[in-house]
């Protein structure tokens, strides 16, 4: 009786909406005729009157891919008596309540997939969900630590049972995470069934046992782990769940603290402590003769980078690996000696297979043929890939079982790293290509692909970058100067929007309400408040603090921006593959200055340092009303960009820098711009009449300096292996490096003993190999030796034998003539 009731009363106001006005149930995202449901309509104050009542917002907006985050349904009312469902992603329904304050909450629930996703709310049980909004799903290694158990020592953890590693193992979590006095702890499996690459490939979370019940909510747990009994030893990795006595052992999607997924050495079964290392052997064999059966990935997957300074800036396609990161102190677990890692951001098309990078202090790629601390390559990439859901693809668990637990059985749990190093060898850097890049900064100013400078002031918004082949779309939107007096004849960039494909619009512009930048996804503004990666539709978007934005498309097209003070620097990367294929207001990208400047209709500019000319170019890149990818969510944006031409034809900027004796920034100017580029800087401090503006374009410009110093190409020659029953010294293999060769004692070096790395690609000199050394002549020497000292004995025994006969015969002579006498 009361779901009927609440079923009539929600039908009931839903008749009377749509009778006195429109309404926002099951039109979220829309503009109306006479009102707005429209996420810009808050800032337009065009909303309808129940946009909030329908189209929602959370908090938090986030949590664990495992799920149990509990949050709140934000400015939205319901009933005591409310019975609320939530659904996941259009099929995964979890329970929600009404609290004391008449807030609705829901559970986050165990996905297998990162991401936002759909989110729709029930207050009948279930019957209409007719309240929108998303959810946002983020790997388990990229949480915030006070979002997750933590389990203390985690090394010990993953090491407990081999020779040395026992006693008590500890967890605690923010007893925030679980509202209840009492808690269980619970052991969660994870485990992949069916044929690889398959449609009966399938992988599945599955409640195992309870280490403790009805243990005080206190934050902290600590036991002995012992065997698990019965089948559950053979589950080698999962995760703990923190939640509620109140919940029936293993329930799903309740309120609950997970720890991050890890390999379940503490449970394993007794034979692996009594003998941890032929344990691990037997996983690795069986491993390896699994991975034999299994496709080669490797040809696929894209190289790495040849040096540190390389991956850092090459962030359309890599990203630091939060599992060795130099700004985070290098805690590099799984490679020793690495200071920096980095993973290809996209996963291979076709296997979903990841890259690692991994670095020493030097700034080299440390290889697996040289190091245990090498780069590997991933049959499953560790952040998972669209669309999720069913193995190779599911972020970070996949990766554990095909490319982690069996980094333990061959390297970490025994000595036996070369069955993995076998399958999982570091790519060298002979094929990669560092991608070009190109920079809008200051008042503004620019630097094409291929390294032609020059300014352009016009008012409204421009192409920046287009790309018909790679279906890729950077527009650029540019406002007046202002001082606190009057408007300057000079403009600015203030918003760039963006789009490959079919993904996500990606907008990101100066936030006038602070000092940061302000970004929106499809028009709706997206909060880095409690995640700094989002996986989204087709983009990814990086931003660790307000000033830094950066978003990476599946073309490996990276775009950053900075801001810097009152203006906002942006930088587009973009790989070998778009060469020939970009226009637009930073060039044609394919290694010729000569035909960078030219015109939407094709024609090319003739004089490079005419600022008529360039302004005439310029202002033929304004975006077309049906292009546009901005948003337009005040009076200002709309009346000054939405509702005018693209390209303000009454905005006319000064060309040149006026040269005044008596202006009082003269002196400031000489003193701050300096050195390649003064003249951007110059302009914006005498034009622009800032001080901080022009540092900053000094500042940008220099910064574009280095970026294009550490993206040169460089010339690697591949590795060179040791001689067998030798030693080599020098793992560095790029231009100039030098490798030396030794033999063990009792081999003698044939080839070079040092080779270097040529100009042309190769290596000097011949191999290098070791032998035992020839022993013919002393062989010879010793025989002829032997029989002259044979033939000296000899003789010696002849010449002293008859030295004898003869003395005999003289002894007989005289006693014969004694005898006479």
């Amino acid at each position: 009786m009361r779901r009927s009731t609440a079923v009539i009363f929600v039908f009931l106001v839903s008749y009377i909406c749509k009778t006195l006005g429109e309404t926002c149930e099951q039109n979220c995202g829309k503009k109306l005729d006479s009102c707005s449901c429209h996420p810009t309509c808050g800032s337009l104050g065009s909303c309808c009157s129940d946009y909030k009542e329908y189209c929602i917002n959370t908090s938090p907006y986030s949590g664990s891919i495992l799920g149990g985050t509990d949050f709140v349904v934000l400015d939205t009312n319901f009933n005591k008596s409310s019975e609320i469902v939530c659904r996941f992603d259009n099929k995964t329904n979890t329970l929600g309540y009404v609290d004391g304050d008449g807030r609705g909450h829901c559970i986050s629930p165990l996905l297998y997939e990162t991401g936002w996703v759909s989110l729709q709310i029930s207050s009948d049980g279930g019957i209409t969900f007719n309240r929108a909004g998303s959810w946002l799903s983020v790997h388990t290694g990229k949480l915030a630590s006070q979002f997750k158990a933590i389990l203390v020592n985690s090394t010990k953890w993953q090491y407990y049972g081999t020779p040395n590693v026992g006693g008590d193992l500890q967890m605690t979590w923010n007893t925030t995470l679980v509202n209840a006095e009492k808690v269980n702890i619970e052991v969660w499996g994870y485990e992949e069934t069916g044929e690889p690459y398959s449609e009966s490939w399938q992988g599945e979370w599955r409640y195992l046992y309870s280490l403790t019940k009805d243990h005080p909510n206190n934050g902290s747990f600590k036991f002995l782990p012992k065997v698990a009994e019965g089948d559950f030893s053979r589950w080698e990795l999962g995760a703990l769940r923190v939640s509620s006595s109140n919940y029936p052992d293993g329930m799903w999607n309740v309120q609950a603290a997970w720890s991050e997924d890890h390999a379940l050495a503490w449970h394993l079964e007794e034979r692996f402590r009594q003998n941890s290392t032929g344990w691990a052997l037997d996983k690795c064999l069986a491993w390896d003769k699994l991975e034999n059966e299994l496709p080669n990935f490797l040809t696929e997957i894209i190289d790495c980078p040849c040096t540190l300074a390389q991956a850092r800036a090459d962030t359309g396609r890599f990203h630091t690996d939060y599992g060795c990161d130099i700004e985070k102190g290098s805690v590099c677990t799984y490679h020793p000696g690495s200071v920096h890692c980095v993973r290809a951001i996209q996963a291979s098309p076709k296997y979903a297979a990841g890259q690692q990078c991994c670095y020493d202090s030097t700034g080299a790629q440390v290889l697996t043929a040289d190091s245990i601390g090498g780069s590997t390559p991933d049959r499953a990439h560790d952040w998972g890939s669209p669309p999720f859901k069913k193995p190779p693809r599911i972020p970070g668990q996949s990766h554990w079982v095909y490319d982690v637990l069996s980094f333990y059985y061959c390297c970490l749990w025994s000595d036996n790293c070369y069955y993995y190093f076998k399958h999982r060898p570091s790519s060298d850097c002979r094929r990669y290509q560092s991608p070009s890049s190109a920079v809008v900064f200051g008042d503004p100013h620019f630097i094409t692909f291929d390294d032609v400078s020059y300014s352009f002031n016009g008012k409204g918004e421009y192409t920046l970058v287009r790309s018909e082949e790679k279906q890729l779309t950077v527009q650029g939107r540019t406002e007046p100067v202002k001082d606190s007096e009057k408007t300057i004849n000079a403009t600015k960039l203030t918003a760039v929007a963006m789009r490959e494909g079919s993904s996500d619009i990606i907008e990101v512009r100066l936030d006038r309400r602070n000092d940061g930048l302000e970004l929106l996804r499809n028009q709706q503004t997206l909060s880095f408040a409690e995640q700094t990666w989002m996986d989204l539709h087709g983009v990814f978007v990086f931003s660790p603090v307000p000033t830094n934005v950066t978003v990476m498309f599946p073309s490996g097209a990276g775009v950053e921006v900075r801001r810097r003070g009152e203006t906002m620097t942006t930088t587009v990367l973009l790989p070998e593959e778009f060469k020939n294929s970009t226009v637009g207001l930073l060039g044609k990208m394919n290694g010729d200055a000569r035909d960078d400047l030219a015109l939407s209709n094709g024609q090319l500019v003739q004089n490079h340092s005419n600022p008529e000319e360039l302004f005439s170019f310029g202002a033929s890149w304004a975006v077309e009303n049906t292009s546009a990818l901005f948003t337009y969510d005040s009076e200002y944006l709309l009346n000054s960009y939405c509702f005018a031409p693209r390209h303000d034809p009454n905005f006319m900027p000064v060309f040149s820098v006026p040269e005044n004796p008596d202006d009082p920034l003269n002196t400031q100017a000489a003193a701050i711009c300096t050195g390649e580029g003064s003249q951007f800087c110059r302009y914006d401090i005498l034009v622009g009449r800032s001080t901080l503006i022009g540092n900053a374009t000094r500042v940008s410009f220099q910064s574009h300096v280095s970026l294009v110093d550490d993206l040169k190409p460089v010339i690697s020659c591949g590795w060179l292996p040791p001689p067998a029953n030798g030693k080599k010294q020098g793992t560095t293999y790029l231009q100039w490096a030098k490798v030396k060769f030794y033999c063990n004692d009792g081999y003698k070096l044939s080839g070079s003993e040092e080779r270097t790395c040529q100009s042309n690609g190769k290596w000097s000199g011949e191999d290098a190999s070791c032998s035992v050394p020839s022993n013919i002549a002393g062989i010879v020497a010793g025989s002829v030796i032997g029989a002259l000292t044979l033939i000296v004995i000899i003789t010696t025994i002849i010449l002293h034998s008859r030295k004898q006969k003869r003395k005999s015969s003289d002894s007989d002579e005289e006693r014969s003539n004694t005898s006479k006498l």
